[in-house]
């Protein structure tokens, strides 16, 4: 049975959908803003919150961290100095993972490098996630496996021999393993999101969880997932879509995350258990639209009754109609008036 525990919440096949809010950089490298989104993530009913977390110098060639980064959504003039002014360090982290803490909720991050993610084990991450562009990085993946807590997996723009690669260095180390489908394109279009992987993962890696990283404008894909199998969903989030960065655009805002939490905890309780059966709360609508079966004008006892004889009329208080054909050609024992309905009590 596939199985991911993580503090106190257990992942599976029968479970709630654990939602993550993928803060990511979008607290602008502002500690106050970042607590302000993960109150903000609690409030929606999310189960964890999630950062990024590089080590940039050791991450990037040099030529890409002096790399002049002129745009909109710079926070350097290089992408270097970019990416510094994003990145929060050991007192960030602890602050944050206290008020985590305070609220109940899950806080993790992304670790992009070896540093990175031995920094977050200092920190007693409960959760380690790897991004999709480190899908076929297996010394990075073989590394935060040995640190022994439950991984997740972005799997966007990559094949399933990459998937499949992944996944056999990591078990033999760390069977507490998720994979997520991905698209690795932000936003992502509707065309480009192929939910049925989540079938195929489902089908090829049976031991392990299998979720889903969403990187479209709305809820609806992730809904579509859950009831296709997936247990995890990642969603960005900000607080506004009109703050500076690349990711604000397609990132949830609180009504829309708020939403989707709601519509993923419906989905679980209307899928319900397979077995068809008749609920009190359709009792008495159905026999208020039901039919039974009825006198089709003023009839006398020793009448022989035809198809003319018979209606069929609301409401359902009588013989179902499906019974037509037994009770044509039955004779009546009493007189009966228009409208009143058949028992086979009366036929013979």
């Amino acid at each position: 049975m596939r199985k991911l525990i993580v503090n106190d919440f257990t992942i599976s096949d029968d479970s709630d959908c654990f939602v993550i809010a993928e803060i990511g950089n979008n607290h602008q490298g502002d500690l106050q803003k970042a607590m302000e989104m993960f109150k903000a993530a609690k409030e929606c009913g999310v189960d964890a919150v999630k950062l990024q977390k590089r080590d940039n110098k050791s991450l990037l060639t040099r030529a890409a961290y002096e790399k002049p980064y002129d745009n909109e959504n710079s926070f350097g003039a290089t992408y270097g100095q970019h990416r510094e002014a994003l990145e929060f360090g050991r007192k960030e982290y602890d602050a944050l993972k206290k008020y985590a803490h305070e609220l109940d909720l899950i806080m993790f991050a992304t670790a992009f490098d070896f540093n990175s993610a031995d920094f977050l084990a200092e920190l007693d991450m409960p959760l380690y996630k790897i991004a999709s562009g480190d899908l076929k990085n297996t010394p990075l993946l073989r590394h935060v496996a040995k640190l022994g807590k439950p991984m997740i997996i972005s799997t966007g723009g990559g094949t399933m021999e990459d998937v499949q690669r992944a996944y056999d260095v990591i078990m033999p180390i760390n069977s507490q393993l998720c994979i997520l489908q991905c698209t690795a394109s932000y936003p992502a279009e509707p065309q480009d999101l192929n939910l049925r992987v989540i079938t195929t993962y489902r089908e090829r890696f049976p031991d392990v969880v299998i979720g889903l990283s969403d990187h479209e404008n709305g809820i609806a894909m992730a809904l579509a997932a859950y009831v296709l199998g997936s247990r995890v969903v990642e969603q960005h989030f900000t607080l506004n879509h009109t703050w500076k960065g690349t990711d604000h655009a397609f990132s949830l805002e609180p009504i829309g995350m708020r939403k989707l939490v709601r519509d993923l905890r419906r989905v679980k309780v209307a899928m319900g258990d397979g077995e068809k059966k008749i609920y009190p709360s359709e009792i008495n609508p159905i026999h208020k639209m039901g039919k039974k079966l009825v006198a089709a004008r003023d009839l006398q006892a020793g009448h022989k009754l035809t198809r003319e004889d018979v209606a069929i009329k609301s409401p359902s208080d009588g013989i179902p109609p499906y019974e037509l054909d037994n009770v044509i050609g039955k004779t009546l024992a009493i007189d009966i008036d228009e409208d009143t309905g058949f028992s086979f009590e009366i036929l013979k």
